[in-house]
Formats: structure tokens, sequence, C-alpha cells
């Protein structure tokens, strides 16, 4: 994505985004305490590959509800951080508990040996974790990016040790006392207040066996090739742009709930947000109509006020260069519809911006907007709605909005993403696989899908038979 979730921090500190002040800064390790706490990760390895499966649930289960008995302490820190709005924060927690709770629970049954069926003899297919893993994860949720590799990767039997984003320490700072306080043994979880140059230093570690990273396009082409370079296996999360698509048969009373949902929750701040919205012609006015008007109604304000429904950037830098892209997009032919600029008060706060007359040759077609703004454009029929969304150098998510479900399946089988949604965006189900393909990355995060990527799948294999003759 053209704004990247997690290079847009540079330096570890706390700035609050609805008013600018900075809450509290914080210092990089240096090289030798660095190189202390990998040390101590890697020996963490050596007895938690050996602790049974029931023992360790009793930590990740136990760090789930600690985090549900304190969701608002941990929810007031990630909208102090990042602008999210309260109740927003409140689910973040909550969903990141239960991604805790699902692996604890079903951890061992997804990776138990699974019998195969050679034509002579038995074997087995087992299944084991491969080491210390290291993330480097966004500030949109910081909690949940989090959340999303831990349960898993913890269960396995693998080592955590996390870059988070700059901007959001004292959220990384929590979550690794989480695991203290839940009773993990020192080393298992780590958070890494650590440089960009310190972070190549780690992937190059012949103690790292795996690395993670949710961000940006370019930072993903940066770890992935850094990780390839030293044979570690990856998986890469990098954003989308995905499409809307509404049909001409669709209820506009239950779609535009979804659109307005899909581009303004999180403050526009989500990888796999409805970012261009891809509507038939037969019903492309009376649903712009609509969707501006909606739109128009959300409230800007503090984000800790449970009434806001409009909150502010994540920083100072992420509006300006939404901006930006906004001033870019226009000088090459897109029409504001509505809104385009920052709002004209304190705080990092972005308009909700509509563009329309996005050509392919606006770079606009193909960026990412990261923030609220959305892209508008009306097709002819079914068919170009399909073409269009396809036409993306992302694939992580997309969306179709019809009263014919079927229709809904068929237009989801055709279009290139990861994810698909009928009628609906919710994607928060830890029982459900998140990646994308393209540009927008690949492996899988939740579900059975996202256990397996760190775990070396060792044949077993017995036949007694003789040696064949040379």
């Amino acid at each position: 994505m053209n704004a990247p979730k997690e290079g847009i921090c540079m330096a570890y500190e706390s700035v609050n985004p609805y008013d600018g002040k900075t809450v509290r800064t914080f210092s990089e390790l240096t090289n030798a305490q660095l190189e202390k706490k990998i040390a101590t990760a890697a020996a963490c390895y050596e007895t938690w590959k050996k602790t049974p499966y029931a023992k360790r649930a009793v930590i990740v289960a136990r760090a789930g509800e600690l985090m549900r008995a304190n969701v608002d302490k941990f929810a007031r820190l990630a909208t102090i951080e990042m602008g999210k709005l309260i109740n927003e924060s409140r689910g973040e927690v909550s969903f990141s508990a239960n991604i805790l709770a699902y692996y604890a629970k079903n951890a061992e049954r997804f990776l138990a040996p699974v019998k195969l069926n050679p034509t002579h003899g038995e074997a087995y297919v087992e299944s084991s974790p491969i080491g210390v893993i290291f993330c480097v994860e966004p500030w949109n949720f910081p909690y949940y990016q989090l959340a999303r590799v831990a349960g898993p990767q913890l269960m396995a039997g693998n080592i955590l040790m996390v870059k988070h984003a700059s901007c959001v320490p004292q959220c990384a700072i929590e979550f690794e006392k989480l695991w203290i306080e839940a009773g993990a043994p020192k080393g298992l979880y780590t958070n890494l207040l650590i440089s960009h140059e310190q972070s190549d230093q780690v992937i190059d570690d012949p103690r790292i066996k795996g690395v993670a990273l949710t961000g940006s396009l370019a930072a993903g082409q940066s770890v992935s090739a850094r990780a390839g370079k030293n044979l570690k296996v990856s998986s890469m999360e990098l954003g989308g742009s995905d499409a809307f698509i509404v049909l001409e048969d669709a209820d506009l009373e239950k779609t535009i709930p979804w659109a307005v949902w899909g581009r303004m929750y999180n403050n526009g701040q989500t990888c796999c947000a409805a970012k261009r919205f891809v509507v038939v012609d037969e019903i492309a006015d009376q649903f712009l109509a609509k969707f501006k008007a909606a739109l128009e109604a959300l409230k800007p304000g503090d984000p800790m006020d449970e009434k806001t429904t409009h909150g502010p950037l994540s920083t100072e830098a992420a509006l300006l260069q939404l901006v930006k892209q906004v001033e870019l997009a226009v000088t090459n032919g897109a029409r504001i519809v509505l809104g385009g600029k920052r709002l004209n008060r304190t705080g990092s706060f972005m308009e909700r911006t509509i563009l329309t007359d996005v050509t392919p040759e606006n770079p606009a077609f193909r960026d990412e907007f990261f923030g609220p703004v959305a892209m508008f454009f009306r097709v002819k029929d079914e068919a170009a709605a399909i073409a269009l969304a396809n036409d993306s150098d992302f694939g992580l998510g997309g969306s179709v909005f019809t009263k014919d479900v079927e229709r809904g399946k068929r237009v989801a089988t055709q279009v290139e993403t990861g994810m698909m949604f009928i009628n609906n965006i919710d994607w928060s189900d830890a029982e459900l696989p998140f990646g994308g393909i393209k540009d927008s990355g690949y492996g899988r995060e939740l579900g059975n899908m996202g256990i397996q990527t760190f775990v070396n799948k060792k044949l077993v294999r017995t036949h007694d038979m003789p040696a064949p003759l040379v």
C-alpha cells in the first residue's frame, strides 16, 4: 500500500493524533541489549518446544482472559496512540482475546499427526515447531495484529520476537506485559524497540527461523527479500484496494450501512477496507447520493467520546500523505464529490472524501488510500464490475452485494482475491483464514491455516521390506 502502516511512524513515541500532544517517548535497544534478548528467546525455545499442548494452552488462554478482564485499559491505550474510536478499540481487544482462546482450544487438533495411505507400509505427517519467529507488525490494529501471530505460533511451540510500529509503543509494551502476567517463561514473547537496521540484523541472525510482516508493499518487498536470502520461511500481508461491488438488484437499505462501515471502520485505516466502490449503472446515481449523505452525517470529534463517529488518522504524517494522494488524483483528472482536504480543526483529521472519474491512467487507480477516501466507479453490468475489480495490483479482499446469493457466489468465484464477502464484510472471526494474493502478499493467518506456516511437516514412514538391489 502507498500509505504504509508500519513505515509511517519513525521514532518510538506516543503522540495523541486527536490533539497532537506527545504522551511518551522511548529509547531504542542497544545492540548489546538486542543480543541478550535474542539469546534469551533462543534458550526459551529449547524448553518451550517440549512443553505439552495442555501446558502451553494454560498460558495462552490465561493471556486471553486477562485481555478480556482489562478491556478498557488496553482499549484506552490504542485510542490515545493511534486515534481508534473507543468502542472500536474495545472491540479489537475482545476479538484479540477470542483469538487467543481459540488457539488455546484448537491448536493441538490442528497440528495432530495426519495419517497417510501409501501403497505399502504405514506413514503419517507430524507437525513440529521450527524456532524463534520474528514479526514486524503495524499500528492500525495494535493488539489484533499481535494476537493473530501470538495465539497460533506460541501454541505451535514457537517463540515470538516482535518489532511493533513505532507510534504505538505503549500498546506493544502492554501486550508483552500481558504474557508475563499470564505466566509465560522468560523469552517466550519479546517486544523489540529497534531500528530498521536492527531489524535486518534480526532477520540475518541464524537463531531466527521465520519472518512474518504486515505492512506496506515496499516493506514487504524488502523484508521478504532478506528472509529469502537467508532461506527463512516468511508470510507477508501487504494491504489491498478492495472492490465493493454493488449489483443492480442490491438492497441499498442494507448495502449503504456496509459501504459506510467498510470505508470508515478504523477511521478508514484497514487493509481489507472497502476502497473501490464499483456500482452497476442502473443504480449508481442512487447509491452515490445515499452514500454521500451517510458519510456527511458522521460526527468528527474526540475518539474517547462514544458519540464520535469520525476520528483522526493515526499520525500527522499519515494525514499529510493522504491529502497529497488526493491532490495528485485530482491533478490527474479525478473529480471530488465530497471532502478532499484535512478538516479545519486541531488533530490529524481528514474530511470524508469521495473521488469519481478516476481513469486507469490516474495514479490513484492503482493506489491504496489508507484513510477515509473512497473511489467511486460506475460500470455497465456484472461482467464489467468483475473486470474492474480484477484490474488491480492488489488482491486481499472484496465484497459483492446482491439479493441473489447464488449470483453473489458466482461473482465471488471470479474476483481474484484471497477473501470475498457476499452482502457483508465480516472478516472478524478467529476461524476464518485471512490473507491475499498478488501485491497483497502471501500466506494466511487465523483459522487452521494460520497455525501451519511456521511448523515443520515431517513425513514418518514405516515399511518392513528389503532394500532394493543395487
